[in-house]
């Protein structure tokens, strides 16, 4: 896709969730996420942390610097997860709202000539970081468990989001998630085909780790363990 195509999801998605913030209450923010271990107190705390980290990089970016998206790496960023998941609801919905303003200021700011300036994250460049923030805000949205749910991804996300997962395809078997819903299918690795058949979505939220809202058919047989995320 387009960048600009990318963008305009993502301000898309930007909307949504503060739609679905708007009636947050302390009670519903600390019931558990569609994340084992996580309250959705814990999903949105995250979503703030890594919307800024990610935006940060765009702002770096457009000065020709580099740095890393979150100062002190994964120990700060998981300790201001735990910390923010303390905050009232309230207070939750404000910092999140902050953050996917400055996300929105950020992605906004960047021009055609911009997208191809290198980056610190993953060693990347510009539209990869906005791609990743595509997938973490859809991703995330959903497992908040606030009334948006993988049914809702789009065709194209599913798509970009299946390319990406794909060295999560287990080892030593050809895996093909076939569509029921529509024309896609995706074939990953070597050796005997194992093939999983379901709505895309639904195949995409099982290569991310996420329980499908509906019924995946593995032909008779389990579905198979997935690598680490890439």
């Amino acid at each position: 896709m387009d960048p600009a195509e990318v963008r305009s999801r993502v301000l898309d998605g930007h909307s949504r969730l503060r739609d679905l913030l708007s009636g947050l209450s302390d009670e519903a923010a600390r019931r558990p996420s569609a994340l084992p271990g996580w309250s959705r107190a814990h999903v949105l705390s995250h979503i703030e942390g890594v919307c800024l980290a990610l935006a940060r990089q765009a702002r770096y970016a457009f000065r020709g610097e580099m740095v890393e998206p979150y100062d002190g790496g994964r120990p700060a960023r998981d300790a201001a997860i735990e910390a923010g998941a303390s905050r009232t609801a309230a207070e939750l919905r404000r910092a999140v709202e902050d953050a996917l303003g400055e996300a929105g200021a950020a992605w906004t700011a960047a021009g055609p000539q911009d997208w191809a300036r290198p980056v610190r994250y993953r060693d990347g460049d510009l539209v990869a970081v906005l791609l990743s923030w595509w997938r973490e805000l859809e991703i995330h949205t959903a497992d908040a468990d606030l009334g948006y749910r993988s049914d809702g991804w789009t065709r194209e996300l599913c798509g970009h989001a299946l390319d990406f997962l794909a060295p999560r395809a287990p080892q030593g078997v050809r895996l093909e998630l076939v569509a029921t819903d529509g024309p896609e299918a995706r074939s990953y690795g070597t050796g005997e085909p194992y093939v999983v058949r379901g709505a895309l979505a639904d195949l995409t939220a099982w290569m991310a780790g996420r329980a499908p809202s509906g019924p995946l058919d593995g032909g008779g047989t389990p579905l198979p363990g997935l690598g680490p995320w890439p």
